[in-house]
């Protein structure tokens, strides 16, 4: 054999070696250009993505900061309502104090004397059921009388009540 022979089958074999090699080649290139194609389908889905959340945050933040407005007039509003109602409840505690005080003052002027309670046993079986009427009288007219004290003394100072004050005073003017 002549070695032109030979030399042409080594590179017959060498050339179908490259043919099979450029095929193998033009496949995976085929694949990567279908996978870019993927690719960028996915890219530009991603930037669509990221422009519309880009927009909506200076939404969001419109949202947040309206929110938290609003609830800072809520907490300001409860705080003065809840300032409001300590001063009411201070208040009232003062004028049940003093009409307490009062009540007192007016069962002790109506009590009546020690000598008047200590009878004789057959006069205290004979009174027994009078006392009782005539306590609960006594304890009404010393409401009453402490129910006037109260609106006298709210009269003297009705300047320097509020509103929910004198609608107190009014409603235990009314119960008598």
């Amino acid at each position: 054999m002549d070695w032109k022979v030979l030399l042409d089958i080594v590179v017959s074999l060498l050339l179908i070696a490259t043919i099979g090699y450029a095929v193998m080649l033009n496949s995976r290139l085929s694949a990567l250009r279908k996978n870019r194609d993927d690719l960028a389908k996915t890219i530009v889905n991603f930037n669509e993505a990221t422009v519309r959340a880009e927009s909506s945050i200076p939404k969001l933040r419109k949202a947040a900061e309206d929110a938290g407005q609003g609830l800072q007039e809520r907490v300001e509003k409860a705080q003065s309502l809840r300032d409001d109602l300590a001063f009411m409840i201070e208040r009232a505690d003062t004028m049940a104090n003093r009409l307490e005080n009062a009540v007192r003052s007016a069962r002790s002027e109506v009590k009546p004397p020690p000598s008047a309670t200590g009878q004789s046993a057959g006069q205290g079986i004979a009174s027994a059921p009078t006392a009782p009427i005539s306590r609960a009288s006594g304890a009404k007219a010393a409401q009453q009388a402490a129910i006037a004290a109260a609106a006298a003394a709210s009269e003297n100072q009705d300047d320097d009540r509020s509103e929910a004050e004198r609608e107190l005073l009014r409603a235990l003017q009314s119960m008598r």
